[in-house]
């Protein structure tokens, strides 16, 4: 009966790997049940997918994908949460807020973004890359500034001509 449990979890996890952009592998002991349950809510809101996973057959269906993890990354009690590119950086943000970190039960050991193995230190620092909206707003800025640079040089000389007329009729008034 197990072979048959482990066989559903499987092909469970092979359909639900198919195609994934990004992927977290996230090491948490001790959480509770509570804890655990906000945890995912988080990540859901966001589009990340999270589930506790069994370290041999979750081993063997990434291989199988092409993403092959040591077992350092791959012991204890392991969860995944993975989805798209942009959810593994969600995941990342949700994993490193200052909550989770000070409660020092979830540590991010490894992960994948777009078919690039990346290790623990790696994995983190995709909590630093702004979320879509942030860098659409820069891009924006990028694209802006310099018509805006433009049109303020364009303006300045019909003002600056109005300033010196308006100054010098002052001064012939005052006369």
């Amino acid at each position: 009966m197990p072979n048959l449990v482990n066989e559903l979890i499987s092909k469970e996890l092979a359909s639900e790997f198919e195609g994934l952009d990004g992927l977290l592998i996230v090491s948490f002991g001790g959480l509770t049940v509570e804890e655990t349950e906000s945890l995912r809510d988080n990540m859901a809101e966001k589009g990340v997918s999270f589930r506790m996973v069994p370290n041999k057959l979750a081993r063997r269906i990434l291989a199988e994908k092409g993403l092959e993890f040591d077992r350092v990354a791959m012991s204890g009690n392991t969860a995944v949460a993975y989805g798209d590119a942009e959810a593994a950086i969600n995941a990342a943000k949700i994993l490193t807020e200052p909550e989770v970190k000070k409660a020092g039960k979830v540590k991010i050991k490894g992960g994948m973004l777009e078919q690039i193995m990346l290790d623990a230190e790696g994995a983190l620092l995709l909590a630093n890359i702004p979320d879509r909206d942030t860098l659409r707003a820069k891009i924006l800025g990028c694209l802006s500034g310099p018509a805006r640079g433009i049109v303020g040089t364009i303006h300045a000389v019909p003002s600056g001509l109005a300033r010196v007329l308006q100054a010098h009729a002052d001064q012939e008034g005052d006369e």
